[in-house]
C-alpha cells in the first residue's frame, strides 16, 4: 500500500454504519487498565497484510517476548467494506480488543461505549504523542481521546515556478496564506488571459478549516461553516472561478484530472506527492526543473493532516494487555520502523526532528518528506470526525451551485449545513 496523500485520505474518508444497535456501555468502561499484562488479544488492521507481513509479524512477536504470558493474534481486512466489518462486529459484540480506526469510525464507536477512553485509561502516554495527533480522536460533545495516533500524513504543493514569473510574482515567494492566494491567482488569471488557472480543485471542508472558519460548534450537535468567514471564503473562490483563476472544470475536477491540468502548464499549484515529482522528470522536463514545492495554504498556521489511530475496546477482556499493545505498536521506535518502510509520518512527539525527516539528500523522496514533515510539528486534523461522504457531497454539490451563480454564497452554505445537520442527527 503506497501511502501517497491523496491514496491516504481516500483511505481515511470510509463511512462508518450508525451502531444503533450497540447500545451504551454501563459503568466506567476506561476502567481496569492497570494491572498483569498478560492473556490472548486480537489485533485487527486495515489492508497493511498485502505489503507489511514481516513487519507485523515481527512486532508481534517482540511484544509477546517482552510480555511473556501474552499472544496477540492478528488479522486484517480489506479496503472495502472495513468501515461495515467493524460496524458489524461492534453489533455482534466480537469486535478486536485492538483496532485500526481513523477518526470518523472512531466516533459512533466511542458513542456506543466501545472505545476507551485514553485521557483515563492511559493519560500517562499522552506527553509521547504531538498535540495535534493527540487530539484528533476527540468527539465533539464528549470528553476523552478514543484512540492512540498511529501514523499521519499530510501534502506539500507544487506549484509552476515559471508561471509564476511570467506573471510577474516572485517565484521563491510562493503565497502562504489564502488572502495572498487570492491576490496571485487572480493576478495571474489576469496576465495570461484566462489561460493559466492557479488551483484546480473547489473549496473542502479542509480548506474552511484552514481559512479558520468555526466547522462546528462545541457539544458536536451542529455544523456552523455557514457564518461569516465561512461565506466570505466561498465569495473569494467564486471570483477566482468567475476570472478563470480557478480552473473551469473544477467542479469535476478529480485528483488524477487536477495532476494533467498542472502537468501540461494549464494550473499552477496542485498538492502532489514524490511518486508526482518522478512523473514530471519523465513526463515534463520542463515543469521539474522548474518546480516549488511549499506548504499547505492556510491562514491559521496550521495545515492539515491526515491521522490513523489504534483503538481500544473498552470492553475487552484483557485490558492491561490491550492497552500495552496499542501503545506498543504506537511508540516512537517502532512508528520510526514503520515510517521507514512507507511514505507516512510518525504522530510522536521529537520523531520529525530524525535526520531521515529533515535532511534532503538530493532524491525526489526526501525532498517531499522533508517539506510534509516540516508542516506536520503543528498540523491539526481539519474534518471533523462526524462529517460524513454524504456530508462531502453535500457540501460539494452546494458549492458548486454558489460558483456557477445558481446560489448566493450564504444560500449555498446555509443549504449546505441544514442538509449536513440534517444526516447528523441521523447519525445519532
Amino acid at each position: 500500500m503506497r501511502m501517497s496523500r491523496r491514496t491516504f485520505a481516500a483511505a481515511a474518508a470510509v463511512v462508518l454504519l450508525p451502531l444503533s444497535a450497540c447500545g451504551s456501555g454501563g459503568g466506567d468502561a476506561s476502567a481496569g487498565a492497570s494491572g498483569r499484562i498478560e492473556g490472548d488479544i486480537t489485533f485487527q488492521t486495515w489492508n497493511l497484510r498485502a505489503n507489511f507481513k514481516p513487519y507485523f509479524e515481527g512486532l508481534v512477536a517482540d511484544f509477546e517476548k517482552k510480555y511473556p504470558g501474552t499472544h496477540v493474534k492478528w488479522i486484517d481486512q480489506p479496503a472495502e467494506g472495513y468501515a461495515d466489518k467493524i460496524s458489524a462486529d461492534a453489533a455482534g459484540g466480537t469486535l478486536p480488543d485492538v483496532v485500526n480506526v481513523s477518526p470518523d469510525l472512531v466516533a459512533p464507536l466511542a458513542g456506543a461505549g466501545l472505545a476507551l477512553d485514553l485521557d483515563k485509561a492511559a493519560s500517562r502516554y499522552r506527553g509521547e504523542y504531538l498535540e495535534g495527533a493527540w487530539d484528533a480522536h476527540r468527539i465533539p460533545g464528549m470528553s476523552g481521546t478514543y484512540a492512540f495516533p498511529w501514523y499521519l500524513n499530510t501534502g506539500p504543493l507544487f506549484y509552476n515556478k515559471s508561471l509564476f514569473t511570467e506573471a510577474g510574482l516572485d517565484p521563491e515567494q510562493p503565497p502562504r496564506t489564502y488572502g495572498e492566494l487570492f491576490t496571485d491567482a487572480l493576478r495571474m488569471a489576469d496576465r495570461s488571459g484566462g489561460k493559466v488557472a492557479t488551483l484546480a480543485n473547489v473549496p473542502t471542508i479542509e480548506d474552511f478549516g484552514r481559512y479558520g472558519v468555526p466547522l462546528m460548534d462545541d457539544k458536536g450537535t451542529a455544523f456552523t461553516f455557514d457564518d461569516g468567514k465561512g461565506v466570505e471564503l466561498l465569495a473569494k473562490y467564486k471570483e477566482l472561478y468567475d476570472a478563470r483563476a480557478l480552473d473551469p472544470q473544477a467542479l469535476t475536477a478529480t485528483p488524477e484530472s487536477s495532476g494533467r491540468k498542472f502537468l501540461t502548464g494549464a494550473v499552477a499549484m496542485n498538492p502532489g506527492s514524490a511518486l508526482d515529482l518522478g512523473n514530471f522528470k519523465k513526463q515534463a522536463p520542463d515543469l521539474y526543473r522548474n518546480i516549488g514545492i511549499t506548504d499547505q495554504i492556510t491562514s491559521t498556521g496550521h495545515v492539515n493532516m491526515y491521522v490513523m489511530g489504534v483503538m481500544v475496546n473498552a470492553r475487552t477482556a484483557r485490558k492491561p494487555a490491550a492497552v500495552a499493545f496499542a501503545h506498543y505498536v504506537t511508540d516512537a521506535a517502532h512508528q520510526m520502523a514503520f515510517a521507514r518502510q512507507v511514505a507516512i509520518f510518525p504522530s510522536t512527539a521529537g520523531s520529525l526532528d530524525d535526520p531521515y525527516f529533515t535532511k534532503e539528500d538530493g532524491t525526489d523522496e526526501t525532498r517531499v518528506r522533508v517539506a510534509a514533515a516540516k508542516s506536520l510539528k503543528t498540523a491539526v486534523n481539519y474534518t471533523p470526525v462526524l462529517f460524513s461522504e454524504q456530508m462531502k457531497t453535500a457540501l460539494r454539490n452546494e458549492v458548486a451551485k454558489a460558483l456557477q451563480g445558481k446560489e448566493s454564497p450564504q444560500e449555498a452554505l446555509d443549504n449546505a449545513v441544514r442538509e449536513c445537520n440534517t444526516l447528523l442527527r441521523q447519525q445519532g
